[in-house]
């Protein structure tokens, strides 16, 4: 160790000539920022300007003597970071002879700044030119730098620009694949905790690797098991699995991150998913790594949910290991198996609504999230919405839907029997006049809560637009009809006639939320599911596209005629009490609306687009030939344009929907259990879930699950968990696999099955013949 590590620092030493370091700083005003260069080139590098920094002129005493330096000399022997990167490069160990002898004469390390570039070393620079898994100046620097004391340095130097920050030598041997020089690194020192948290490898618009910064997640995104299981079993310093990146993202996190649904990628992701999770399990007994959240309270299943992963989220589901020591790592237990029905218990842990931020809570609200139709049909969330749906969210329905068809009754006749005159009107003290002020008391409760429960929705979902057009459509439509109400009621107690408008607005629109119960029925769900898709896309389009036009071509009209001189309409009569104006003919109104009004103008317009206008009332205005050409233009583009091609996006709407509404009609059904499931006091939601409390027989002894039984018919499948069949379906767990001492007639219920599914095949049906005879003479024997 030198003196100067001994205080906490270290002193370089500096042999560049006075014109090298100039050069080095004229380059380093040139370039002020670090520029976004490539992690490594075989064309001319862009080299980091030299820090300033404490060094020790070895070459002082000459400078003070006046002597003068043989450069030539220099150039043959000194090693500079270009002579130095452009050797690592080459792969050629020749380039590096007397390195280490001009490294110990000089008092230099490889570690030093002065060979550095951002933080890439020389050893960096090796191992990205590593060809057919070699490059042998990797090992003469680390032997070099071990010799000279600065390999810890060495080895786990790291970026220092922003764009590749914290990447080492490792990160880089790893995405180069070779295990021989992660076994060198590690063996060297190497930290395998080191992270990679530059902007190259996070999320952002532009290329990026975002693999959870730490090198096991690297080698486990980029599908190197053996890398994997060194990193995690090594004998110098084990990975460890749990440990975070800045995200909160464990390696579990990570692959569900590069996960992408195709089916290669879904195959090495779910082996090395489940990789991580047995060696994890052997390792660390007691520590539950999918249990573990990011900064976002997302566990890596509750994180496949999020991003739509569909492939990876069903196999975490689905996930079964038959092996005793494995086994508590399943989240779905075969229970029995007879014939191609399977009887299988599915871990709810997480996935239950009755926690919070749950999967299925996630998926449900979540509007944005890709391919969650799909993943709500998945088991084991299709049949525990349906139980849901049977054990007490159908019969809250109908019972909101009885207090809903009486809440319109009521309504209704409060508003057919309103009274004339100025509001508030006073009470009446006869039966009538109490029924009529009940009934305004009952809507006006009925409406509160409407406005109340939209406000508390929309707070627990933290809707976006996207979320309230597509999600939340009769949500917002109860919401109106409550604001609507609550307005009216507020005119009403001010004594404004004017709220009788916003009274019929909000009978009208109760009228129109009782589509809301046809998510009860598929039939009508899936025509409501339509009607609700046609008005958010295609009348949505079409009304924006025609109130351009409308309002264009209304106030082109307006602005073009012009009213002709007014005629004298009346006569002048005298009598006693003075003189009068009287028209000539009284049937005629005395003021009639024109075109010079746009208001006028746009309703006669609208006439015109649903073909029921009248041309008669022009001939007496000027430029008829222009209206003529305004009003044929008009018409082309509305009714002849925009009403056909509503049609036909009507149609195509409907051809595309139809594959899809029984999705769309079970996600609105699946909203609508998940909202009255939170509605319900605590006392009853214990009382209502679904599933079963199991105890299951796994490594961990007594291992006390809620799960959920589901019952499945695959016929696929039938002929493959044969090991399963037993004559008492519910004892699962004294299933054996078969064996000498079988029963005879439990094995021949397994071989009525297989005869009964292998006729169709002459030679599959002689094996399983064969293996028949086998299994009847070891039984026998």
């Amino acid at each position: 160790m030198n003196k100067t590590e001994m205080f906490g620092f270290s002193l370089e030493t500096d042999d560049r000539t006075e014109e090298e370091k100039t050069r080095q700083r004229a380059a380093k005003k040139d370039c002020q920022e670090a520029p976004k260069a490539p992690m490594d080139t075989d064309y001319q590098e862009e080299m980091e300007a030299t820090k300033p920094q404490i060094r020790f002129n070895l070459n002082f005493d000459k400078e003070i003597r006046g002597e003068a330096r043989d450069n030539s000399k220099r150039d043959s022997n000194t090693f500079d970071i270009v002579r130095l990167f452009e050797a690592a490069a080459s792969r050629d160990i020749r380039q590096l002879d007397g390195l280490h002898q001009y490294l110990h004469k000089s008092m230099k390390k490889l570690s030093d700044s002065l060979y550095k570039s951002y933080g890439k070393t020389a050893l960096m620079k090796a191992l990205l030119h590593i060809k057919d898994d070699k490059n042998e100046t990797v090992e003469l620097l680390l032997d070099i730098s071990e010799k000279l004391g600065d390999i810890n340095e060495f080895v786990n130097a790291a970026y220092t620009d922003s764009y590749y920050k914290g990447q080492t030598a490792l990160h880089i041997a790893i995405e180069r694949r070779s295990l021989s020089y992660v076994r060198l690194l590690v063996s060297k020192g190497a930290d395998v905790h080191a992270k990679a948290c530059g902007k190259f490898f996070q999320p952002h618009d532009g290329p990026y690797f975002y693999f959870g910064e730490l090198p096991l997640s690297l080698a486990a995104c980029t599908n190197q098991a053996d890398v994997v299981d060194f990193l995690m079993e090594n004998e110098y310093l084990r990975a460890n699995a749990e440990l975070a990146d800045s995200q909160g993202n464990t390696v579990l996190h990570a692959l569900v991150v590069v996960a992408d649904n195709s089916e290669d990628n879904t195959d090495f992701i779910t082996s090395m998913y489940d990789r991580i999770l047995k060696t994890t399990a052997r390792l660390h007994p007691k520590l539950k790594l999918e249990d573990i959240e990011n900064q976002n309270r997302l566990t890596p299943l509750k994180m496949a949910a999020k991003t739509g992963k569909i492939a990876l989220f069903s196999h975490i589901l689905k996930r079964e290991f038959q092996d005793i020591s494995t086994k508590h790592l399943s989240r779905k237990f075969t229970e029995w198996v007879y014939g191609p029905v399977h009887c299988s218990l599915y871990d709810l842990a997480s996935v239950d609504s009755c926690e919070d931020n749950s999967v299925m809570e996630i998926l449900i609200y979540g509007s944005d999230i890709p391919n969650r139709h799909e993943m709500l049909q998945t088991e084991p969330l299709s049949r525990l919405l349906e139980e849901k749906w049977k054990k007490f969210a159908g019969r809250m329905f109908f019972t909101n839907f009885l207090f809903y068809i009486m809440y319109l009754i009521i309504f209704t006749l409060v508003a057919y029997n309103k009274k004339s005159g100025k509001p508030p009107f006073p009470l009446e003290r006869t039966t009538n006049g109490y029924l009529y002020a009940s009934g305004q008391l009952l809507t006006l409760l009925a409406n509160c809560y409407f406005f109340f429960i939209g406000i508390i929705d929309m707070k627990r979902k933290r809707p976006k637009l996207q979320t309230l057009l597509i999600d939340g459509y009769y949500e917002i439509l109860f919401f109106m009809q409550g604001v609507l109400f609550l307005f009216s009621a507020g005119l009403y107690l001010c004594g404004r006639k004017e709220y009788l408008g916003l009274l019929v607005l909000c009978l009208a629109l109760s009228w129109v939320n009782l589509l809301y119960f046809s998510r009860g029925d598929i039939h009508m769900g899936i025509y409501s599911v339509m009607i609700q898709k046609m008005i958010l896309s295609d009348i949505l389009r079409f009304l924006f596209v025609y109130v351009v036009f409308l309002f264009g071509f209304s106030a082109a009209v307006v602005s073009l005629l012009i009213m002709p001189p007014e005629t004298n309409t009346t006569e002048t009569t005298q009598s006693g009490k003075g003189r009068f104006l009287i028209p000539l003919n009284p049937d005629e109104e005395c003021l009639k609306p024109g075109f010079s009004n746009i208001s006028y103008t746009t309703l006669q317009l609208f006439k015109f687009t649903i073909g029921m206008g009248d041309m008669e009332f022009t001939q007496d205005y000027e430029y008829i030939g222009v209206f003529y050409v305004l009003l044929i233009g008009y018409i082309i583009l509305t009714y002849i344009l925009l009403l056909n091609m509503l049609i036909a996006l009507m149609n195509r709407t409907v051809e595309k929907i139809t594959m899809e509404s029984t999705s769309i009609w079970k996600l609105q059904r699946a909203i609508t259990i998940m909202d009255m499931e939170k509605r319900l006091p605590c006392c009853l939601r214990g009382r209502f879930r679904c599933g079963v409390e199991k105890k299951l027989g796994t490594a961990l002894g007594d291992d006390h699950r809620w799960c959920f039984r589901v019952e499945e018919v695959n016929w696929n499948k039938w002929n493959i968990n044969l090991g399963k069949i037993d004559e008492d379906p519910g004892c699962w767990n004294r299933v054996q696999q078969p064996t000498s001492d079988t029963p005879p007639n439990r094995m021949n219920r397994g071989r009525s099955w297989r005869g009964f599914f292998t006729e169709g095949s002459q030679r599959r049906q002689q094996t399983h013949q064969s293996t028949e005879m086998g299994l009847l003479s070891n039984t026998q024997a």
